[in-house]
């Protein structure tokens, strides 16, 4: 590669680099200032922490906030283990044939569009969690939107997985072989710390999906604007609510509400995304 296409390559990806920032800018921009009507006064905090109910007046985040968080990292609590595994069986443990089958098949799922998770969910998912857990009541609750939810976000959590143990040095596997380790000493004590970084990655994909999709938790969730007591009591995400209340009249306090929200919904991301690479980065560097 030629020095000139070098600093091209380096000038382009500055400018893809500024282009992403700034657009990430303008949509804080935005909701800040539409939003300014709810926010102004110094009274965001207090409408983190109160309820959610516009005949009172009150038009607090606190039950949506507590419904996304708890749907959201449940969510990423069933799909860890699932796509852990199922990048560990990609990543060696499993036979070449099958394997390639279990990749064409997660890239499979990763177009399916979400809102036929969302009938899975209602149709297959939903009766079963009705039955199995009594006070569940219809079985709309936060444990359904999560079981489905797990599934929705397993396919962008295995492929960055799988990205992390692509990208381990080969000589390292090879000493590990030429070491006599079998494969799955070879996967715990080579690959898995080498894939930390995608494993990371990934999570934070997961968690940044499942905190932003707004048809699986609209339709199985049960929209109860309350705060969950459990995972088996119904609940309302912030994005669900933007989406029911999106329909309010323009100039009403309830729909400028949602701009609020949505602020919330990217401070909530901007956290979680922060929090996981700490950690991430803490780790490396306890290596």
């Amino acid at each position: 590669m030629t020095r000139v296409t070098q600093q091209t390559a380096r000038i382009v990806f500055f400018l893809s680099a500024a282009v992403s920032a700034m657009a990430a800018a303008l949509v804080f921009g935005f909701l800040l200032v539409f939003g300014f009507p709810l926010i102004g006064g110094g009274e965001f905090f207090s409408l983190l922490a109160r309820p959610w109910s516009p005949g009172q007046g009150l038009y607090g985040f606190l039950p949506m906030i507590t419904g996304t968080a708890a749907i959201s990292f449940l969510s990423i609590v069933f799909a860890l283990p699932l796509s852990l595994g199922t990048v560990c069986f990609m990543g060696g443990l499993g036979p070449a044939r099958i394997s390639r089958l279990v990749d064409g098949f997660v890239r499979f799922m990763t177009g399916i569009p979400t809102v036929i998770y969302g009938f899975l969910g209602i149709f297959l998912l939903v009766p079963v969690v009705r039955t199995l857990f009594t006070s569940a009541g219809s079985g709309m609750c936060i444990l359904s939107a999560s079981l489905m939810l797990s599934l929705l976000v397993s396919p962008t959590m295995i492929l960055f997985f799988k990205d992390g143990f692509d990208s381990v040095d080969v000589r390292y596997i090879q000493a590990a072989d030429a070491l006599g380790a079998d494969s799955v000493q070879r996967l715990i004590y080579v690959i898995l710390p080498e894939a930390w970084p995608g494993i990371v990655t990934g999570i934070i994909m997961g968690l940044g999906r499942a905190m932003g999709d707004t048809l699986i938790a609209l339709m199985i969730a049960g929209n109860a604007v309350h705060v969950p007591g459990s995972i088996l009591d119904s609940a309302r995400t912030l994005t669900s609510h933007i989406a029911l209340v999106s329909a309010s009249d323009y100039d009403s306090l309830a729909f400028k509400s949602i701009f609020a929200c949505g602020l919330t919904l990217y401070v909530l991301n901007a956290f979680a995304v922060i929090a996981v690479r700490k950690l991430g980065g803490k780790r490396g560097q306890a290596r």
